[in-house]
């Protein structure tokens, strides 16, 4: 028999079948992997994985909530919170940096060489800009640049840029306060933030946005300072700042009843929303947090505690050298060098230095100390300002035979502005110490405060008040300084300041004046403090003068009705 042409003989009958079952059998094996690679991946894995897929497509990130506002006695916005966004880079993403550069350095205010510098850096991330307002960070949105991120945030923008910046500090890029009201009230201006829930495709584009939890708003401040009267205050301190050239100089106006302040002026001043342009020094609020030696101006409460005890009275008279020295100590009367006698008045009047050391020894060092203490001094006045300090006293059992000869003129004893300033008040409010105050409520919640403490009877206080009038009149400290209708009492001081080797300089002054009006039922009252001013150092010229000014304008302002 003859083989059938083109076949494979019986030998090649089972080639074909073996390879298709090898085939098969490859397939099947291929099946079954693939099915136990998807068991694995959907049993073992199948946790982790998805939630890497989640991550891609769901971030939740977080909400920063708009910082509570801070306004004036009025409502006037002093700080708000507008929306804005941090603008960073990846720049491993950027695929034309300098067409990125070249877009974005005018809508960062940057130049355009920064710009690139930052972006080809070999990291992971870089900051381009923080807090970026809304409309130049959504105009970079709009470029759908790759690589470039917008985070949303908030930014504190200050309206009336260098209105009392020193009292409202100021916010860092993380959102906290870092000085002033801004420092002391940050748990409740910052609020809550919330969480926001975003879906995004495969590409990253955002298809759904929730909200998981809505930030809340911080708490806002109503302050008792008045805008205008600030305003006016801190105008009259550059005027000062001009013709003087000081260090610095405090201007404080209080409501003398009830402690509430209706300015806090600084000099020099500080944009608030541009503070790294004034040196360190200016963004201190001296009115809290500078010490000095008060001078004359504290010739009142040497005054006021011997009156109070009963050792002189308003007539009671004293003869006055000109120099007066006793143990290693001459002092000097500043502007008389013949014996005169003046009374107790008088001597407040002309602002006599051996005449209130007179007094000063009439009642006794032990008399004196208590009545330093009960006028607050050595202590902060609890006002709601950070960084309050508390002056400098001599404790009664650290007293020399020679501190009678300096304290009761006002040397040797360190103040703040804000402490002369409470004693002055109690004074004009009938004999009681007052806590200033600045912020008047939170959140719409008034702020409670310690009661007023009687310090000298209202006897005494109206005393005082006469007395002090009498700086304003002829021969007076103060008297050129008028305001037509209005009845004016208050108090110059001159004090050297010490010199690094512990002496008094001959050359560095504190100029001072504290006052108020109208002299005997008192609505208001200025105190203004000049520290080393030049051409002139004393307080009759440099700071009476100013507190004049102030009282000038806020008088009317305020309808305080005049009395004369």
């Amino acid at each position: 028999m003859s083989a059938i042409p083109g076949g494979t003989g019986r030998g090649g009958s089972t080639v074909i079948p073996r390879r298709i079952g090898l085939l098969f059998g490859g397939f099947f094996l291929l099946l079954v992997l693939a099915f136990g690679r998807t068991a694995w991946l959907a049993v073992v894995e199948g946790g982790s994985l998805k939630g890497a897929a989640t991550r891609q497509q769901v971030s939740v990130v977080s909400v920063p909530a708009p910082r509570g506002a801070i306004v004036d006695r009025h409502g006037s916005d002093l700080a708000v919170s507008e929306q804005a966004d941090d603008v960073g880079a990846v720049p491993y993403l950027i695929k034309d940096p300098v067409a990125t550069a070249h877009k974005l350095a005018p809508l960062l205010g940057r130049p355009e060489a920064d710009v690139l510098k930052a972006i080809s850096q070999k990291t992971t991330f870089v900051y381009l800009a923080r807090e970026l307002p809304a409309d130049q960070a959504l105009a970079i949105q709009k470029l759908e640049l790759p690589g470039i991120d917008l985070t949303a945030t908030t930014r504190r923008e200050y309206p009336r840029d260098w209105l009392a910046s020193q009292v409202l500090g100021g916010v860092g890029t993380d959102g906290h306060g870092l000085s002033g009201l801004e420092w002391r009230y940050d748990k409740a201006l910052e609020g809550t933030a919330g969480t926001r829930k975003v879906v995004s495709d495969a590409l990253g584009t955002p298809i759904s946005v929730d909200d998981v939890k809505t930030a809340k708003a911080g708490s806002g401040l109503r302050l008792t300072l008045d805008a205008n009267i600030q305003q006016k205050a801190e105008q009259v301190l550059g005027a000062v700042g001009e013709q003087f050239r000081p260090k610095g100089a405090t201007a404080i106006v209080m409501d003398p009843n009830t402690g509430d302040l209706l300015a806090v002026a600084n000099w020099p001043r500080v944009d608030a929303n541009a503070p790294s342009e004034a040196p360190d020094y200016a963004h201190e609020d001296r009115a809290v947090a500078f010490n000095y030696e008060p001078g004359s101006t504290f010739k009142a409460f040497t005054i006021a505690g011997a009156l109070q005890d009963g050792v002189v009275t308003p007539s009671t008279l004293f003869d006055l050298p000109p120099t007066l020295t006793e143990y290693d100590r001459t002092i000097h009367e500043a502007h008389r060098d013949v014996a005169v006698t003046l009374s107790t008045a008088q001597i407040l009047a002309q602002s006599s230095n051996i005449g209130a050391i007179k007094i000063g020894q009439a009642e006794g060092a032990d008399s004196f100390a208590r009545w330093v203490t009960r006028f607050g001094f050595g202590e902060p006045t609890g006002v709601d300002l950070p960084g309050e300090e508390r002056g400098i006293v001599l404790p009664r059992d650290q007293y020399s035979g020679a501190s009678m000869l300096n304290m009761p003129m006002g040397q040797g004893i360190s103040v703040t502005p804000m402490q002369m300033a409470v004693g002055y008040a109690a004074l004009a409010n009938g004999g009681k110490l007052v806590t200033p105050r600045i912020v008047s409520s939170v959140g719409g919640q008034p702020v409670g405060r310690p009661a007023p403490r009687r310090v000298v009877s209202t006897a005494t206080a109206a005393s005082l008040r006469k007395m002090l009038e009498g700086v304003f009149a002829a021969g007076g400290t103060a008297h050129e300084v008028t305001i037509p209708g209005y009845s004016l009492a208050g108090k110059t001081g001159t004090a050297n300041k010490i010199d690094p080797d512990g002496g008094y300089s001959d050359t560095r002054y504190i100029a001072s004046f504290v006052g108020f009006a109208p002299a005997l039922h008192p609505k208001l009252l200025v105190s203004v403090m000049v520290d080393e001013p030049h051409g002139d150092i004393y307080g009759a010229s440099v700071a009476a003068p100013a507190f004049g000014d102030i009282m000038r304008y806020a008088l009317p302002y305020l309808k305080i009705a005049p009395d004369a």
